[in-house]
């Protein structure tokens, strides 16, 4: 019981906290509109320009902070609240995936390893989430036989959201410096675009302690199932 709530209620409580820090955070920076009064699309244009980026498309994207830089496309992609407006928390939004292009551009090492495992990933994350949602209730005798491969595949997951950490906090160290830089944003606008980038960053420190959480669970039952058939 005790590992139970350390590997995997621990995690779960951070995750909560995380996309509550998120939701808050950003619903309160998407109110507060820019000096400059640019929006997020021209600001994603203008940091990738000083990049010397101009075959990337921005497109408007459906959803809630679905915003994303596709490089297999060259698209960077933007929720409607930060493709048209021009909050402190859009501008922030915007920049961080014009920073993930300029990422792109460069070869940034991270984003490259990230790049090469999405097929392995794509692979392993259903094979993850099937069997921690219903392995424990419906694989019965089939669970410890499955254990193996659960285990492999939470661990290309894990290496995954390892490798994602350096190259999202890269992206907004990126964006930070260039709206400044460029004149978007004064430095006293900063703190809005900081808690913003701050709280989304802190989304996938969560992700990972949750499926490294989940992973040291699975590896105990793993080795304790083994010490027990001896």
């Amino acid at each position: 019981m005790m590992y139970w709530l350390l590997l995997i209620g621990v995690p779960l409580l951070l995750g909560l906290y995380a996309q509550f820090k998120i939701s808050s955070a950003y619903q309160k920076n998407v109110q507060l509109g820019s000096r400059s009064r640019i929006t997020g699309r021209e600001a994603a244009e203008a940091v990738m320009a000083s990049a010397g980026i101009s075959d990337v498309e921005i497109v408007e994207v459906d959803g809630h902070l679905t915003d994303h830089y596709d490089p297999l496309n060259k698209r960077l992609a933007l929720s409607a609240p930060n493709y048209r407006g021009a909050s402190l928390a859009a501008l922030g939004v915007a920049a961080h995936e014009a920073g993930h292009a300029i990422q792109h551009k460069q070869g940034y090492a991270m984003m490259k390893f990230r790049q090469v495992m999405v097929p392995a990933v794509q692979i392993a994350a259903p094979i993850t989430y099937i069997f921690l949602g219903f392995g424990f209730f419906f694989l019965g005798s089939m669970f410890k036989v499955l254990l193996p491969i659960a285990i492999a595949a939470l661990m290309v997951m894990v290496l995954f959201q390892l490798v994602t950490l350096p190259v999202e906090f890269d992206a907004s160290r990126r964006a930070k410096l260039q709206l400044v830089n460029l004149g978007i944003l004064g430095r006293d606008e900063m703190v809005g675009v900081d808690e913003t980038l701050n709280a989304a960053a802190l989304t996938y420190v969560a992700a990972f302690v949750s499926s490294l959480g989940n992973l040291l669970y699975l590896l105990l039952a793993f080795t304790g199932g083994s010490r027990n058939e001896e």
